[in-house]
């Protein structure tokens, strides 16, 4: 299998021209479209993705289809996701802060707070269960992780009624637990029986052939919410043979030069500043010069390219699927990350997903078979979240941007960047917006929280003078901390001081401005703090 050269630093990848404008919404006028009655609804939500991994926001790696997407809709610059998987799919399924919706930070069952009960809450309503009433069929294909899986019950029935069949969806396929083989994953299901993976299993695969099945199986009279949540590529580096093969060799340049390439893309493609520097290679990571065992780098990043490619190329059949029944004018299609690249370390053969022979992260050991499970590691992190300093996890811009495509032919005009300021809390209201919807007070008999976020519609259908905007902004994950409100953002690590910054003039975090301007630090602190409570953090 061939692929063209992808790494000159002359080479834009992708269909998308050198030098690209950057159409920011707030400044132009786009002509105002109707909505058509009903669209149906794809979510795909890609797991630890860097912020630049994907072509069509700077990276390397061949990603056809969802540059498809990009090139004919609208790209965010400014989106937010809530730092890692689990609080971000909270987020992202009910419209509520994750502490709200009762997973403020993973799925332990041994925390009675209400705001850190590890699984959705009664309190929540989930997409599914909110556009149901208008009339949508639900399905969901992937990784759910927003309620407890016991790892030493293979059949566990915990809190069985926040299943993704109990909260709403249709049909399920997928896995309950976070991560896992790719080959043989722990907690796979069909709807709500426990299954075995099949001859030839790949669960990137998978998760596409069920999302194909059930866009053919819907009945066409009625629109749809499919949800595809990919585990790719997250952690353990699983990836076919022949995608791997593909890639091998291709980061010999090793992660310094990879980030250069990559910053110099996103500026002539008008995604970043020019007045932002790059962000300084993390200071724990040596330089590639200096790295010992090039050779097996080189490999890791490889197996993580094969999984990017592979998802992109599920992502391509579903796009067919939906051209074959005449449905992608009338589909709106959101693709985004459920935070930044991962710079978590695998050791040992032991997991708490089972006995692997070959695992841990050794540079004895090449990853990608099903016998290895390992991390690409914290350099490649670093390059894939080019150009922010941090991680998953941290509140820090490498943290929690991510990039965010709104694909919709019949509504949304094509080839936009926008800067607009927005959150995963805003998709419940986006979708309620387009299903006609509104969200309720109560569902079950049960008083629902209020929901946080505002409707993108406006933004979509290009009527800009009705786009609200957030004034404020929050996060809070494992005691990294964060608050935006217009051009200031305060952001700590956990147990660390509040650090400032002016996000117009520096959106990657290089200059703390906390010590010049204590007035302003109070101010978003108080304005944190009083959330913190409001929000079930405290």
């Amino acid at each position: 299998m061939q692929i063209p050269e992808i790494f000159s630093k002359s080479v834009l990848v992708g269909s998308i021209a050198t030098g690209l404008a950057a159409l920011t919404l707030a400044g132009c006028q786009t002509t105002q479209n109707q909505i058509p009655e009903k669209p149906n609804i794809i979510i795909i939500l890609a797991d630890d993705m860097g912020y630049s991994d994907i072509g069509c926001y700077g990276g390397e790696i061949p990603t056809p289809n969802i540059n498809r997407l990009g090139e004919n809709g609208i790209r965010f610059t400014q989106f937010y996701n809530g730092a890692r998987c689990c609080p971000t799919r909270a987020s992202l399924l009910t419209g509520l802060y994750a502490h709200q919706a009762g997973v403020g930070s993973m799925v332990s069952p041994n925390d009675d707070r209400p705001g850190y009960m590890g699984r959705l809450n009664e309190s929540s309503i989930t997409l599914a269960e909110a556009l149901k009433p208008q009339g949508y069929q639900t399905f969901m294909s992937g990784k759910w992780h927003v309620t407890h899986y016991d790892y030493a019950n293979p059949e566990p029935t915990l809190h069985r009624e926040t299943w993704p069949r109990q909260r709403g969806f249709d049909r399920f396929f997928g896995t309950l637990s976070g991560a896992g083989s790719f080959f043989d994953p722990v907690s796979l299901m069909e709807d709500n029986e426990f299954i075995e993976p099949w001859d030839d299993f790949y669960y990137t695969d998978a998760i596409t052939g069920k999302a194909v099945q059930y866009i053919e199986e819907a009945d066409q009279n009625k629109p749809f919410l499919l949800y595809l949540a990919h585990t790719a590529p997250h952690w353990p580096m699983h990836a076919r043979e022949e995608h791997i093969d593909m890639f091998k060799g291709k980061y010999m340049m090793g992660w310094d030069e990879l980030r250069e390439q990559r910053y110099e893309k996103m500026l002539q493609m008008g995604l970043i500043d020019e007045k932002w520097p790059l962000s300084p290679r993390d200071e724990s990571n040596q330089s590639w010069a200096d790295a010992e065992n090039k050779e097996w780098e080189d490999h890791r990043m490889a197996v993580y390219a094969a999984m990017m490619y592979s998802m992109d190329q599920g992502i391509g059949k579903v796009m067919e699927t939906l051209e074959q029944k005449g449905e992608l004018d009338n589909t709106l299609i959101l693709f985004l990350s459920d935070n930044g690249a991962c710079a978590e370390v695998i050791n040992g053969t032991k997991t708490r997903h089972g006995f692997f022979e070959n695992g841990g992260t050794r540079s004895d050991i090449l990853p990608g078979g099903p016998e290895t499970y390992a991390a690409y590691g914290q350099a490649w992190a670093n390059a894939g979240n080019t150009p922010f300093r941090f991680y998953k996890k941290w509140t820090h811009e490498g943290g929690i941007a991510t990039p965010f495509i709104a694909h919709w032919p019949a509504v949304i005009k094509k080839g936009q960047i926008t800067d607009h300021m927005a959150h995963i809390i805003d998709i419940m209201p986006t979708l309620l917006d387009l299903a006609g919807g509104t969200y309720p007070e109560t569902f079950n008999q049960k008083s629902i929280t209020p929901a946080e976020g505002l409707s993108l519609t406006p933004l979509f259908t290009g009527d800009l003078s009705s786009q609200q905007n957030h004034e404020i902004l929050y996060w809070e994950h494992l005691g990294h901390k964060a608050i935006r409100k217009g051009d200031w953002k305060l952001v700590a690590e956990a147990d660390q001081p509040w650090e400032l910054y002016n996000m117009v003039d520096d959106r990657n975090e290089l200059n703390d401005l906390a010590v010049q301007n204590p007035e302003k630090v109070k101010e978003l602190e108080t304005l944190w703090e009083e959330w913190a409570v409001r929000a079930l953090v405290k």
